[in-house]
């Protein structure tokens, strides 16, 4: 079998190493030695994007909405949203780490179809959080770890704790949706939802898109009111 071949490293804020590397047409992003996201396996990360901005998509030809996108990792959430999303859409994606938009600019760039070039959005190197006060976005979609139980950059923890979801519902417009990735499921974090005002339903979609694959957890959460059938509004 072809050997990894190391391709660049950074280090994330909180001294957390990590590394790209190819073997070769797959490429992925370990942190720590951990494999933190592939071009092999990034079906859920497409349904995050599509399924998060799905109400969007049936607006107004005028219509503006905003979003916001935390964590660029290979541009699929990113490509996904953009492709529901009507052309007068605002998507601001917050990466921390210039070494990452690099690598979506550069090796990585034609895996989701260069999305960082689609005039809609805007790049912010910033910490998903620090966006969030006095807010009004149409959507936030988070995919900045593994998971709510396992934040491989330490400072993303407080995005899943009850004042973290506190300050999402917060920055969320009226019916605004807000979506999470998540390798497991989390009973932890559902009760957290279940105490911070979003309305909320989990969907398991398979890492690759076949049914025998591990499944992935989707989060999806609106602020406003449910539906009897129990789906979201």
């Amino acid at each position: 079998m072809e050997p990894w071949t190391e391709l660049a490293r950074a280090q994330g804020p909180g001294g957390e190493s990590l590394v790209l590397r190819r073997r070769g047409f797959l490429f992925e992003i370990r942190c720590d030695g951990w494999d933190l996201m592939s071009n092999r396996a990034h079906h859920s990360e497409q349904a995050l994007g599509r399924l998060g901005c799905e109400s969007l998509a049936r607006a107004e030809p005028e219509a503006a909405p905003r979003v916001l996108i935390g964590g660029l990792g290979m541009g699929y959430t990113l490509r996904a949203a953009l492709d529901v999303l009507p052309p007068r859409a605002r998507v601001t994606v917050t990466e921390i780490l210039a070494e990452v938009v690099a690598w979506n600019r550069g090796p990585l760039a034609a895996l989701a179809g260069r999305p960082l070039d689609d005039p809609r959005v805007e790049l912010c190197h910033a910490d998903v959080a620090t966006l969030l006060e006095g807010a009004a976005f149409d959507a936030i979609l988070l995919d900045v770890d593994n998971g709510p139980d396992a934040a491989m950059l330490a400072r993303n923890a407080g995005l899943y704790c009850s004042a973290g979801l506190r300050r999402l519902h917060d920055a969320l417009a009226p019916g605004g949706r807000l979506a999470v990735w998540s390798a497991d499921r989390s009973p932890g974090f559902e009760a957290r939802l279940d105490t911070c005002g979003l309305d909320w339903r989990r969907v398991e979609v398979p890492a690759r898109g076949a049914a025998d694959d591990p499944l992935h957890t989707l989060y999806l959460a609106r602020k406003g009111g449910i539906r009897r059938d129990g789906g979201l509004g």
